[in-house]
């Protein structure tokens, strides 16, 4: 499978997702474990449905593909979406397919690699997520990134039998240290004026 890195850290890279890959997703869709934190165990995706359900990811959000970074191996999602020019704020979504790169770090990671595309290429000013009471790993990584609790739905969600809060997370570009685009430009700023520096040597 090829992969084109947008924005890469040193676990993972960011690169334009591919329905060349919807059999994967297809399989991690219908992955119970997986499903009860982003809800797709309510329903049933075959490969037609989850293409068609990528097909308006990609036109309806900034999408990319989580690709780790030594394998060029696809493991996951995450998405920047409802977002407004005017306003400058959006809603952030992240899911790793791959259960075997669960706790890794790697999704702190592509969630920083995002944040700073939004932040520092779309320029937006506030991005929010939302966020089942009971996922508490995600929570951790969230919270590790920057985001803070900023409102609760009660009583929200009903699974297993019971129900369960929501939570509201949102960031601040003020709040934020970018980990590549900042860094890219710094870099290319310090060449172009070493180049200038020369030229009047």
């Amino acid at each position: 499978m090829k992969y084109f890195r947008k924005m890469s850290g040193e676990k993972c890279y960011l690169s334009p997702i591919s329905l060349d890959d919807v059999e994967l997703y297809t399989q991690w869709v219908n992955d119970m474990e997986i499903g009860q934190f982003v809800l797709f165990s309510t329903t049933i995706y075959d490969i037609e449905k989850e293409k068609e359900a990528l097909k308006k990811l990609m036109a309806e959000s900034i999408s990319f593909a989580i690709v780790e970074k030594n394998t060029n191996k696809a493991i996951g999602n995450c998405s920047l979406f409802g977002t407004s020019e005017v306003h400058r704020h959006g809603q952030f979504g992240i899911f790793i397919g791959d259960k075997s790169y669960w706790s890794q770090g790697i999704g702190t990671e592509a969630t920083r690699l995002i944040l700073d595309y939004g932040f520092n290429v779309l320029n937006l000013n506030n991005i929010s997520l939302e966020v089942y009471a009971f996922n508490k790993r995600a929570i951790r990584c969230y919270e590790k990134v920057g985001f803070k609790l900023a409102g609760r739905r009660r009583n929200y969600l009903f699974m297993a039998g019971k129900y369960h809060d929501v939570l509201i997370y949102d960031i601040l570009a003020e709040e934020f240290e970018s980990p590549y685009v900042n860094k890219l430009f710094e870099r290319s700023s310090n060449e172009d004026a070493e180049a200038k520096k020369i030229s009047w040597i």
